[in-house]
Order: structure tokens, then sequence, then C-alpha cells
């Protein structure tokens, strides 16, 4: 054996001897810490234990009792073996448009993590950071008004206006003035009403939500005056469901409107990973009806994945956008809007391009779909918005 044999031999050796010491401690933070039980009786399935596995379930025999210590290295273990995934797959995801899940399609998966895992882990992480930085508080929204805006300037105009009254004639006079502009005294004391009654046209149904709701403080009244009414007179349909429904907030909340529209605002916002994850199926559908003549080389499934790919992409570019927009506002540059705004065109070239490598089709076909995939898929996300603020309307 000449010399560099013998040398590349000894960086061998050493290097399998590196490895075999990694192993052994890495398993050693894994298992060591917790004792075996004296007894062999499995503890999960009662099977006699053999050595420290149960052959029958494959649990270990140790302590059910754990120290804190092992705790901390159980997880360093599980994080560390997560990263070594997660950062391979988050790197193909960001610099490979279309990549991932193509090769997931193919079934080459072993040194990626799970599509649904890293969208579970990325969703987490991005909904945290979104959370906190848009939630609604009660001084933050301003509800106003209008009919006691109004009566105040009409009580400025008349206190100035009696200051230069003299007689009694003409203090009348102010006061029949103030009357024909639409100020009356006497409707002060009255509680404005801030909804309008719904009204029905002889050419159809008209839709206005509410029926004088601040005229009832409880449900129990608002049911017994609809019960006084004649049948045709009475609320029906959608026009009951949303003034029974704006009664009992009103109830509930004891008519402040600024505590119903913040906890409106912060339910529904809280919705919106729901929202996403509708949509998520909905969306692969209208992928599946575009590329419908592929239909055997792509399964619902597969249209599925590039989906969250996708997402998994848009929860971490809005992370780096968010981070701009916090960043613009410390430090006051305004350049830093240039840099958002090439930000959206990265990300719409990068949606484009992870289409047209998964879908292998050429730009034409690739850029005319995208086209109607976000027709379909903006106005779903309009009836997805509808629909899941009508929910929280009902769950306040």
């Amino acid at each position: 054996m000449n010399f560099s044999s013998k040398v590349l031999q000894t960086v061998y050796n050493e290097k399998e001897m590196l490895l075999s010491v990694s192993c052994l401690f890495l398993r050693k933070i894994k298992v060591s810490h917790t004792p075996l039980r004296k007894e062999t009786n499995c503890l999960n399935c009662n099977a006699t234990v053999l050595g420290r596995y149960c052959q029958a379930c494959g649990q270990e025999n140790t302590e059910p009792k754990e120290t804190f210590w092992h705790m901390f290295t159980h997880f360093f273990y599980d994080i560390t073996h997560f990263d070594g995934s997660f950062f391979v797959t988050l790197k193909d995801l960001l610099f490979k448009p279309g990549f991932l899940s193509r090769e997931y399609m193919l079934g080459r998966r072993k040194k990626y993590l799970h599509p649904v895992r890293m969208y579970v882990f990325t969703s987490a992480v991005f909904f945290l950071v979104f959370f906190s930085m848009f939630h609604v508080s009660e001084n933050d929204i301003s509800i106003t008004n209008q009919r006691a805006k109004v009566e105040e300037g009409f009580s400025t105009i008349k206190e100035e206006a009696f200051k230069k009254a003299k007689t009694k004639e003409d203090s009348a006079g102010i006061i029949k003035g103030l009357e024909i502009l639409g100020y009356n005294e006497a409707d002060k004391s009255k509680k404005p009403d801030t909804v309008v009654r719904a009204k029905k046209s002889k050419g159809g149904f008209s839709f206005n939500p509410g029926s004088d709701v601040n005229k009832y403080k409880t449900l129990k009244e608002y049911d017994s005056v609809q019960k006084t009414l004649p049948e045709n007179k009475r609320d029906a349909g959608l026009t009951k469901l949303i003034t029974r429904r704006s009664v009992g907030l009103n109830e509930k909340y004891n008519g402040d409107q600024q505590k119903i529209a913040t906890e409106l605002i912060n339910k529904f916002i809280h919705s919106i990973p729901y929202l996403l994850f509708v949509s998520l199926p909905l969306y692969a559908l209208y992928l599946k009806l575009l590329y419908i003549r592929h239909r055997k080389q792509y399964y619902f499934a597969d249209h599925g994945v590039f989906l969250i790919h996708l997402y998994v992409f848009t929860f971490l570019f809005l992370l780096l956008y968010f981070a701009l927009d916090k960043l613009k506002d410390k430090i006051h540059v305004s350049d830093i809007e240039y840099v958002q705004v090439a930000l959206m065109f990265v990300g719409l070239f990068y949606t484009l391009k992870a289409i047209k490598n998964f879908y292998k089709q050429r730009w034409g076909k690739t850029i005319l779909k995208f086209i109607i995939f976000n027709v379909l898929c903006f106005i779903s996300l309009l009836l997805l918005f509808v629909l899941f603020l009508a929910i929280t309307f009902y769950q306040i």
C-alpha cells in the first residue's frame, strides 16, 4: 500500500470514529438520562420486555418520571433533528420555485420536511407575528354620531344668539328660527337611532340590516313588539336574523358600539388562519380544472402540495415585508418603500416561475392560466371574507 492510500485510509478511519462518537453522544443525550425500570413489564402494553425497548410496541422501559434536564435534552435533540431537514427545505423553497413540490410528487422526500409539517410551523410563526401587529383596541375605532354633532352645533349657535338677545321677543325669535332649521329642544332627550328600519319595496326585496335596533333594550322586548305587529309588518328572513343579533349585541355590550366593533374586528382577524385553510382545497380544485388535460399526471393532492409550498413562501415573504414596514417606522427612511415594491414584483415572478417549473408548460400558457387562477381566487376570497365575517358576527 502506497503512502497516499495510507493517508486516505487514516482519514477515513478518523472520520468513521468521529461519526461513531457523535452518534453515541446523541444517543446518550436522548436516552441515558432516565434510568431503566427494574420491572420487565411494559407500561404501555404490559408485554414482557427483554431489553431497553419493548418488542411489542417499541416503548422505552424507563422510569416514567422525568427530570427537567432530561426534558430539555430531549427537546434539544428534536429541535436539532428538525432543523436539519428544515433548513435544507427552506433553501430549496426560496431559491428553487416549484422544485420542492415536484420532488415530493416524484417521491424524493427523505431529506425534506413534510409539506404539512412545514405549513404548520411557518403559519404558527407568521400568525404569532401577525396577531401581535394587527390588534385593534377601542381607541383605534371612532364611531361618531352625526346627529349628535349637528345638535352640538345648534347648541353653540343658540348660546351665541342668546348672548345677543335683549328682549323676550328676541329669544322667542331665535328659538323659532332654530326650529325652522330642524332643531327641536324636546328631541334632545331622545336617543338617536343609528340603524334605519328595513323597508319592503313593491318591486321585490330590499335589504337594510336591523329595525330601529336602539329602540329595544333586550331581545325579549324586541320579540314581544314583533308579536304585536301584523304579519306583513314584522321583520322576516335575513332582516330578522340580523336585527335580533344586533339587539342581542346591544344587550350584551350595553350599547357600546365601539366595543362591539372592536370585538368583531379582532374576532375576524383571528379567523383568518381558518379562512386560509378552507381556501387551500378550493384553490387546488381550480388548479385541477385548469390542468384537467394533465389529470393522469397531477392528482388533486399534487395541486394541494404545490399550494402548501406556495402558502409557506407567502408567509415567509410577508414576514420580511412586515419587518421592513416596522424598520421604516423606526428609522423613517422612505427608500424602504422602493424595496417593498421590488419585493412585490419578486413575489409575483416567484409565483409565475413556480407554476412554470411545476407544471412544465410554456410561458404563454403559464401566464394565461396564472391570470385566470388569480381572478378565481380573488372572487373566492371575497366570498370567503363575507362568509367568515357573517360567522364572526354571530359568534361574538
